[in-house]
């Protein structure tokens, strides 16, 4: 991938981080971290899936590596991988597998992001599978620690799903253009 096509789809993820996960409050632990530049978007040019796992099991080490105040989280962005969002679902259990095998159950884990996202019960077109929709598949490696502090401190972190839902339902059908302009 050129270096110009490395930038604008770190862009188009900046832009997806700051006005959907951050601007519609999808993740309100977000912002600080986003602010203080500790959020690593990670463009992978893998166009295998053995790489791609190398690749993430590289950002794991340099997460285990940095202290949290230089680098709170990493989104892993798969631009070449997954278009299919069967395929990339079942390859979250290999992350799994090697999150384990690492050792580092407990202390790290992943969200999971992809343009054709899809809730399990849910139809496509059902606007609270936007919650999950991202410009380009994203494999999301948390701080299990960072995360129990901030949800110690709160109000109803069990309720950030159903307030996710409501808000994302309640956009108009303009603003769903503008916000997600990767939905086919």
């Amino acid at each position: 991938m050129k270096n110009q096509n490395i930038e604008l789809v770190h862009q188009q993820v900046q832009q997806w981080l700051e006005d959907v996960v951050i601007g519609l409050n999808l993740c309100p632990f977000a912002a600080k971290p986003n602010r203080n530049k500790q959020i690593q978007i990670f463009i992978s040019e893998a166009n295998s899936e053995d790489v791609l796992l190398e690749e993430i099991y590289q950002q794991l080490q340099k997460l285990d590596s940095t202290p949290v105040d230089e680098l709170e989280t990493t989104l892993v962005v798969t631009p070449h991988l997954f278009e299919d969002f069967g395929d990339y679902n079942q390859y979250l259990d290999l992350i799994d597998a090697l999150i384990f095998q690492m050792g580092y159950q407990g202390t790290y884990q992943i969200a999971s992001f992809h343009p054709d996202y899809c809730f399990h019960g849910t139809q496509p077109e059902d606007a609270e599978n936007l919650t999950n929709r991202s410009p380009y598949p994203i494999f999301h490696l948390i701080r299990e620690e960072s995360m129990e502090k901030v949800l110690k401190h709160y109000p109803d972190p069990e309720g950030i799903p159903e307030r996710n839902i409501e808000r994302v339902e309640g956009l108009s059908e303009e603003e769903v253009k503008k916000l997600f302009p990767f939905i086919k």
